[in-house]
């Protein structure tokens, strides 16, 4: 079970017995006053004295609990953790609100514990020990982070399953041909100092197009095995086209510029950011489509997701939903389901279990958050032992 699990189970066990105490505390005090058990003898000094001490006692136990929890949990989320603070100090209604926290918390535990248990079990197997290292390419706007992993706990249980991981390291903002240079070098890198022949490349939204036209229009294509894309605009985004179209020029470039010197700030070299946002507009994908063509010698595969509500997905993604569905339909929050498809088959994802469905970041784990009736951790481990299966 992973530290962080462990962490938060010590400060839930914590806030029950917190819980448990003041209520006994509690009702022994209203006991005592409405019955007159309390003892007229003793010094009311001494009953100061101890109720102070349990008073700390308690306030002890549950700041250690709930800083344990707050820091631990990844599944309490922002809005829990401010009602949690706003509401500290309302009696009655802060014990709901430390119930319902415990709630999610111990909810939260489960969950890891089955699938700790589960990895566990299957740990000998190595179910995503491919034949050749995966690259996992990151979609636009994000850089890769050792702190801040772009692909949330997915890489983590990837390797835990047998999988060798590396990542594409390119800029956050460039044109499509720029970031496929930039793909290039990366794979050269990574084929000459491990000696691996070739890679199986994982990439998500811009990401997909960024390696298509890595094989395609550069040498990087020999050393590829396969291109599985995730949610990626391969037609394009029509919401785009008319975003750009509706936008001044002069507010475009005020945009971009502020982009780009933080991005460099970031660690990107000459950022782009209109370069980027223009490349994922209808009417360009549908100009590169005609001239970027597919290696018959690389397994070409596609995933997509349907989010099923704007209240579902995360930020900006809430914002865009209804103006993507006016312009591309069906749609993650950002992309239309009739832009995911690409290569020999396509995995579309609807989560019919939940209301909200899986938007473009749940299938990078970016909120980090376990949605009912659907894994993304184990949704990769499967995609990858599929590509294992097949030899890759």
């Amino acid at each position: 079970m992973p530290g962080y699990i462990k962490r938060c189970h010590i400060g839930i066990r914590i806030l029950e017995v917190f819980l448990a105490s003041t209520t006994v505390i509690v009702l022994a005090m209203i006991f005592g006053l409405y019955t007159d058990a309390w003892d007229p003898g003793v010094n009311p000094v001494l009953w100061v004295f101890v109720l102070a001490g349990l008073f700390l006692v308690e306030l002890v136990l549950f700041w250690i609990g709930i800083v344990m929890v707050y820091i631990s949990s990844l599944q309490l989320g922002i809005r829990t953790r401010v009602i949690g603070i706003l509401c500290g100090w309302i009696p009655l209604i802060n014990l709901l609100v430390l119930i319902t926290i415990i709630r999610i918390c111990r909810k939260e535990v489960a969950v890891e514990k089955k699938l700790a248990l589960r990895d566990q079990k299957r740990e000998s197997l190595q179910v995503c020990r491919t034949r050749y290292p995966i690259l996992l390419v990151h979609g636009v706007f994000f850089r890769d982070s050792e702190r801040l992993n772009y692909w949330g706990r997915i890489p983590a249980e990837l390797k835990k399953n047998g999988a060798t991981i590396f990542y594409g390291e390119h800029n956050s903002a460039a044109a499509v041909n720029d970031s496929a240079l930039e793909l290039e070098k990366r794979i050269e890198q990574i084929v000459q100092e491990t000696g691996c022949e070739k890679i199986n490349i994982i990439a998500h939204s811009k990401g997909g197009l960024d390696s298509r036209a890595a094989i395609a229009l550069t040498g990087a294509g020999k050393y590829v095995a396969s291109l599985t894309t995730i949610n990626t605009p391969h037609r394009g985004c029509e919401f785009a086209d008319y975003l750009l179209k509706e936008i001044p020029e002069a507010q475009q470039k005020t945009i971009a510029s502020g982009y780009n010197t933080v991005a460099a700030k970031l660690g990107d070299k000459n950022p782009d950011f209109l370069a980027a946002v223009y490349d994922l507009t209808h009417d360009r994908c549908t100009a590169r489509n005609e001239v970027i063509h597919d290696d018959p010698n690389i397994y070409y595969q596609s995933v997509g997701s349907v989010l099923r509500g704007a209240s579902s997905g995360q930020f900006p993604l809430n914002f865009v939903y209804h103006l993507v569905k006016y312009f591309d339909g069906e749609n993650d929050g950002l992309v239309g389901v009739d832009s995911f498809e690409w290569g020999e088959s396509l995995t579309m994802l609807r989560n019919e279990v939940s209301k909200r469905g899986i938007s473009h970041a749940d299938m990078i784990d970016l909120s980090r958050e376990n949605i009912e009736g659907f894994d993304i951790r184990e949704f990769y481990v499967e995609l990858v032992s599929k590509l294992r299966e097949k030899g890759f």
